[in-house]
C-alpha cells in the first residue's frame, strides 16, 4: 500500500530525485522547513523505503557503452523453476541493466548496454543465448533515446 506523502513530503522527493547531493540546510529552505524537522522527513522516507537508495547517473556512452540493445526473450516454459533460473541466470549479467517480466507475447525484456554492435552479437551469442532455459530470443536496436528519466511524477 502506498504512504501517504503530504505536499512537503512530495516536495522534498521532487527536489532529490533532481539534485541527491542538495545540502539539507538547502534542501530545507526549498520545501519550507527548518534543517531538523526535514532532516527527520527525509529519515522516515528512507526508512519507509519511499527512497530506496541514492545513485549517480553515469553517462552511458561516456565510459564506452555506445549502444543500448532491447532483447525480447521466451524462456521454455512458464514454470517457476524456469522464471527462477532464468532470472538467476540474467541477473549475473552485467551488461543487462533492466529485466521486466512482461505479460503478452513475450516472457521477458532486457534492456542491455554494449560498446558496438559487434559487443552485442558476441554477448548474444556466447553469454545470453547459453543460457539453457531460453527459447527464443529477438533483438531490437533503438535509432535515437528521445526520452529517459528517472523522475516519477510527483
Amino acid at each position: 500500500m502506498p504512504m501517504h506523502l503530504d505536499s512537503i513530503d512530495r516536495a522534498i522527493l521532487r527536489t532529490l530525485q533532481r539534485e541527491a547531493k542538495i545540502q539539507n540546510i538547502e534542501l530545507a529552505d526549498r520545501v519550507g522547513l527548518s534543517p531538523s524537522p526535514c532532516l527527520r522527513r527525509v529519515r522516515l522516507l528512507e526508512e519507509a523505503g519511499v527512497i530506496e537508495g541514492y545513485s549517480a547517473r553515469v553517462s552511458a556512452q561516456k565510459v564506452g557503452y555506445d549502444l543500448t540493445f532491447f532483447a525480447r526473450v521466451w524462456v521454455t516454459g512458464p514454470h517457476e523453476d524456469t522464471i527462477a533460473a532464468f532470472i538467476d541466470a540474467v541477473s549475473k549479467l552485467p551488461e543487462v541493466v533492466e529485466i521486466h517480466m512482461m505479460a503478452g507475447d513475450y516472457d521477458f525484456l532486457l534492456k542491455i548496454v554494449a560498446a558496438d554492435l559487434d559487443a552485442y552479437r558476441r554477448f548474444r551469442v556466447e553469454r545470453l543465448g547459453r543460457i539453457p532455459c531460453i527459447r527464443d530470443i529477438k533483438s531490437d536496436i533503438p535509432m535515437q533515446n528521445v526520452k529517459q528519466s528517472w523522475e516519477l511524477p510527483l
